[in-house]
């Protein structure tokens, strides 16, 4: 199970209570009270895996240490521990308390999400010439608190989209060691399947039918994976009875969540044309030509179109690193 949304609250670490104490030794009496330690920080720091937000599936509130209180003899309290969480890379941090977002797109980033509290001041910080024996303390100050919603947008170099079972999860299967689950039904994948081909990461976006921008269906759950993928691989079933029909419905909700999904490199498939003969597959990409796209003809059991589809991958790969 993917968890890609969830809302947590975040507490940094209360600071410690300054102490009131007094030195009991002869010829060196006076106030010893200590300083509290500092709040514990509480940190995000980005990891390659995917799946890190599981971790919240039931927790929904982590906190950092507190700062220890001060003690006697001007022995500080020990500062709190400091609290890293880990979250997948592609993650947006929504401040919800704040107003404010930022993201973790790279893996050891880290970012500061709430600062622990200061430390109180012990008795001994109030000593004076006319105070000689103060027993004045201050409390530690609390810590940050804020309520943060963590929004997952996968980052891969390709991403499979199409309507439910177009065969998009048996071609990630053939290409990579994905081994994602597939089955003839209307809803194939629940959570974005992801492979990697050599150094390609490879996304395959669960089916989006009509009306997935407006929250139909599993509808912006995935359609906010598409977001920063570089390269779409559009997929059309060859025994649909409206291909043309199928790839507009696709990019029409691309569109309408954002339009910018548009401009994005696109290679579209005419797939499971095992089912079809020659004849027919030239019907079905002669409708498609209106797409102004070429249409590629594949099957995950005809070997050479598996070959197109792995000379198109080798070709992204050299343009990653142009």
């Amino acid at each position: 199970m993917l968890i890609d949304d969830v809302t947590i609250n975040v507490k940094a670490g209360k600071g410690g209570r300054g102490a009131v104490a007094f030195n009991k030794t002869k010829m060196s009496l006076g106030p010893t009270g200590a300083n509290g330690g500092k709040g514990g920080d509480v940190y995000f720091e980005g990891v390659s895996n995917l799946g890190a937000l599981i971790q919240f599936r039931y927790k929904k509130n982590i906190a950092a240490e507190d700062g220890e209180n001060g003690k006697n003899q001007l022995y500080d309290g020990a500062k709190g521990k400091d609290l890293v969480v880990v979250i997948p890379i592609g993650t947006v941090l929504h401040n919800i308390s704040m107003g404010k977002k930022s993201e973790i797109i790279s893996v050891g980033e880290r970012f500061l999400v709430a600062k622990g509290g200061i430390g109180g001041n012990g008795n001994y910080f109030f000593r004076s010439s006319t105070n000689t024996s103060p027993v004045e303390f201050r409390e530690g100050s609390l810590g940050e608190e804020y309520d943060i919603r963590l929004e997952l947008k996968l980052i891969a170099d390709v991403g499979f989209v199409g309507l439910p079972n177009v065969g998009k999860s048996s071609l990630l299967n053939i290409l990579t060691n994905a081994k994602s689950k597939v089955a003839n039904y209307p809803f194939t994948t629940l959570d974005p399947n992801l492979g990697v081909y050599y150094e390609l990461i490879l996304a395959d976006i669960p089916g989006l039918i009509e009306g997935s921008s407006d929250g139909k269906g599993f509808g912006i759950k995935f359609l906010r994976h598409i977001e920063r993928t570089k390269t779409i691989f559009h997929f059309i079933s060859a025994d649909s009875k409206n291909p043309l029909s199928d790839y507009q419905t696709i990019r029409n909700e691309l569109e309408k969540y954002n339009k910018s999904l548009l401009e994005k490199k696109e290679y579209v498939f005419l797939s499971k044309s095992d089912l079809l003969n020659e004849k027919e597959i030239g019907e079905k990409i002669n409708e498609l030509k209106e797409t102004g796209r070429e249409v590629i003809p594949i099957s995950i059991i005809d070997e050479k179109s598996i070959k197109k589809v792995e000379e198109i991958l080798r070709e992204i790969t050299k343009q990653k690193h142009k």
